[in-house]
């Protein structure tokens, strides 16, 4: 059975696995209000990291609220998504959606990484 839970593991907890993500950007998929920066990290676990910017969504609020649906989007994907670490962008205008809006968005993007980096994969064999 799959375990859809989203422990400490999953999650990128330090400067320097950002860092990693920031300075080798193998996979980016992106909408106008969001970016993905993902890759590889060399496990079979996913890791997330979030970075939602006060200069971008304003109140805290509207971050938090961001964050949630943005765990939990991940949450249900990370079986599909396979050893990468990605990290979420916040742009302007985020905050302007509605939640079922924010997950559609997310679960988007989410199937979009995962099809670039089955391609990314393959042309690597």
């Amino acid at each position: 059975m799959l375990n859809f839970s989203f422990n400490k593991s999953l999650r990128l907890l330090d400067a320097t696995a950002y860092k990693a993500v920031f300075d080798d950007a193998q996979l980016k998929v992106s909408k106008q209000q969001v970016l993905y920066l993902a890759r590889k990290n060399g496990t079979t676990t996913p890791r997330l990291g979030l970075v939602i910017a006060k200069k971008n969504v304003r109140h805290a609020t509207e971050r938090n609220r961001i964050k949630r649906i943005l765990r939990e989007s991940f949450r249900l994907q990370q079986h599909q998504l396979g050893g990468i670490d990605t990290v979420v962008l916040a742009r302007r205008g985020l905050d302007q959606l509605d939640n079922s809006a924010l997950h559609r968005l997310f679960n988007q993007l989410w199937q979009q990484l995962y099809e670039k980096s089955l391609k990314a994969e393959k042309k690597a064999n």
